[in-house]
């Protein structure tokens, strides 16, 4: 995994955990509704499974994950990255938003990046 500063770290962190945040907010509205809740499911699982991956690698984490879970959450967070930088090519420069979603695109890439590097450790 490429090296990486401190900053990014935290703001990785941070960004996955808001992230997490949100989809928890998404998916009790959702449940409450009424409305399929697969989707969101799967993009939380990946979230926390992407979050736990950095966790291991920067903090030395115990991870408990399947060859086969890494390998899901690794494809959802990868399909999410195309719509997050499609929303950041439309946001204005400078932005907080933009800010917001060059650290989310970071911190998916990370996150995919170390998990490519665990199946190293798998194989």
């Amino acid at each position: 995994m490429e090296d990486v500063s401190h900053a990014v770290k935290l703001e990785s962190i941070k960004s996955f955990q808001s992230t997490i945040r949100k989809m928890e907010k998404a998916l009790a509205q959702m449940t409450q509704k009424g409305a399929n809740t697969t989707l969101i499911k799967k993009r939380l699982n990946a979230l926390l499974i992407g979050l736990d991956v950095l966790e291991n690698v920067w903090n030395q984490r115990p991870l408990h994950y399947t060859e086969e879970a890494l390998t899901d959450a690794r494809i959802v967070l990868n399909g999410l990255l195309p719509t997050i930088r499609n929303s950041y090519v439309k946001s204005k420069a400078g932005s907080p938003q933009r800010t917001l979603l060059e650290r989310r695109i970071k911190s998916l890439e990370l996150a995919v990046q170390a998990i490519d590097d665990s199946f190293i450790g798998l194989s």
